[in-house]
């Protein structure tokens, strides 16, 4: 399994940090889970293979091109700093 940290500062509230680690077993594209924290609560979750062939229909995105954006918004900061933004709700 990979994992990926990283720290992120929703531009709903810049001034917050929270570290968002994200794990998958082949690629995004067969699933991941995540783990979100503000250092006092955590909240996890799982986004299956299911999941993200429909979210990608729904946008009308081909598939391919979803699982590539999910990975530079949840795994390559480095090339896609700046490019991306959370909003936490």
């Amino acid at each position: 399994m990979e994992k990926t940290l990283n720290r992120i500062h929703p531009v709903s509230d810049p001034e917050a940090t929270y570290f968002l680690q994200v794990s998958w077993e082949k690629d995004l594209g067969t699933g991941f889970g995540l783990l979100l924290s503000d250092c006092q609560c955590a909240w996890t979750g799982t986004v299956s293979e299911a999941d993200i062939s429909r979210e990608a229909a729904d946008i009308e995105m081909d598939r391919e091109k979803y699982v590539e954006e999910l990975r530079k918004a949840l795994i390559a900061r480095d090339e896609s700093a700046g490019k991306y933004s959370f909003v936490i709700s």
